[in-house]
């Protein structure tokens, strides 16, 4: 199938889902948030070879960004966290938006700017030490939040409730999440393909030999962790205004949830792969939706049964074995050695 037709059908499909579903409004949106962040992640997990634990700290830190920003635009921060100040605090249709807006973008920003500090220090880092470095900084941040009474501490913080329909709030947030995936598809669609990508690969591939043909791998290295940080950052600050509450160690910084899916969300659809990620959140989705809804109380082993299977079986992911079986899908010949070249 031409490349045009297959995006021209998919983005059709993207955009009449949640009609053509209504009842699985958030679940589709929660599909779309998996694509966000598997897609993100790869980004320096898959091809810069720096597998990140810690993806989740701009998740949940983009969250309270976006909650902070639009409190403050209205009402005083501590007085609306304050548990036992009461009180009604309404938000009109202009400072609903405008909040959502300004502190989706702040977010981004905020994340970026924290990946860069974080990045000085554990990019010192390689290998396992790298994830764990990382993953102690998100368990930090959720603890150090869940004991700052300013933003409500352990018991969270609520946002106004979308002020309309929430039927047509589930759409809205659908097409939020829908347009942030498609448009980090499209920017790594072309960022792979410039000098960026290449010097990426290269860090994977020999971050020393990297180094020594003159390539600024720190300078690659924050600038690629910064843009992750931006886009999850900003998916983090539209699942705050979704789930309208949420608190830090359960929902903001879920390290044992979402941050953990992301990665194998990456290693089920094959890592260093542009429709890797994609395709692996959607099958992962689909996996985690059934067994959560059927087999309520093994669905933990269920999911461990497809991590060890993935990694035993399928160590190259799903795409990287359709690409090893049926290599002509992908525009790829083969010879007679077995060495697999692009087509002319």
């Amino acid at each position: 199938m031409n490349k045009t037709v297959l995006y021209t059908v998919l983005l059709i499909v993207a955009a009449i889902a949640p009609f053509l579903f209504p009842a699985y409004g958030t679940q589709l949106a929660t599909l779309w948030l998996m694509i966000i962040v598997a897609l993100t992640w790869d980004l320096t997990g898959g091809q810069m070879g720096y597998n990140s634990l810690g993806n989740i700290f701009f998740y949940g830190t983009g969250m309270y960004v976006a909650a902070i920003v639009t409190i403050s635009l209205v009402y005083n921060v501590a007085d609306y966290t304050d548990a036992a100040g009461g009180g009604t605090f309404k938000f009109t249709w202009a400072q609903y938006f405008a909040g959502m807006a300004l502190g989706s973008l702040a977010a981004g920003l905020f994340c970026a700017v924290c990946a860069v500090i974080i990045g000085f220090i554990t990019f010192g880092l390689r290998g396992p030490y790298f994830a764990i470095g990382t993953l102690g900084v998100a368990i930090a941040a959720g603890e150090l939040v869940s004991n700052w009474d300013w933003v409500g501490g352990g018991q969270g913080i609520a946002l106004p409730v979308y002020p309309g329909d929430l039927d047509q709030g589930k759409i809205v947030f659908y097409f939020l999440f829908a347009g942030l995936g498609i448009g980090i598809f499209l920017f790594l669609k072309w960022l792979y393909g410039t000098r960026f990508g290449l010097a990426m690969n290269a860090i994977r591939d020999d971050e020393d030999k990297a180094e020594g043909m003159g390539l600024h791998t720190l300078r690659y290295k924050l600038t690629a962790w910064a843009m992750a940080a931006f886009f999850v950052g900003i998916a983090g600050a539209i699942s705050a205004f979704q789930l309208i509450h949420f608190e830090p160690l359960e929902t903001a910084y879920q390290t044992i949830n979402l941050g953990i899916f992301m990665v194998v969300c990456v290693l089920l659809g094959g890592k260093g792969t542009l429709w890797g990620p994609v395709v692996g959140a959607i099958v992962f989705h689909v996996f985690k939706e059934v067994t959560w809804n059927y087999f309520l109380g093994w669905q933990w082993v269920a999911l461990g049964a497809l991590i060890v299977i993935t990694v035993v079986y399928f160590q190259e992911g799903l795409m990287g074995w359709l690409m090893r079986m049926r290599p002509e899908w992908f525009g790829l010949t083969v010879d007679e050695s077995g060495k697999v070249e692009a087509a002319e």
